[in-house]
């Protein structure tokens, strides 16, 4: 299953959960700010994403939204 991820930017305080726990590495801090002044987290490499949630799971604001390509059965 492949996934992919959004965070929201302005939610994000910076606190590198998420990048701690990626188990593909795949999330890093930006070396933008944002408007409350913490350099949020953003994807890397989406191509590396599962979809496995643990960013979202991890993140205390809720910045993150996970979303799941799921195979397509082709015996239907």
């Amino acid at each position: 299953m492949k996934g992919s991820i959004h965070i929201d930017q302005e939610l994000c305080k910076g606190c590198c959960l998420c990048v701690e726990f990626c188990p593909k590495k795949s999330i890093v801090l930006a070396k933008k700010l944002n408007i409350k002044g913490y350099f949020p987290a953003e994807v890397a490499d989406i191509k590396l994403c599962t979809g496995c949630a643990t960013c979202a799971v991890m993140c205390p604001e809720a910045a993150i939204e996970v979303y799941r390509d799921e195979k397509i059965d082709e015996r239907k």
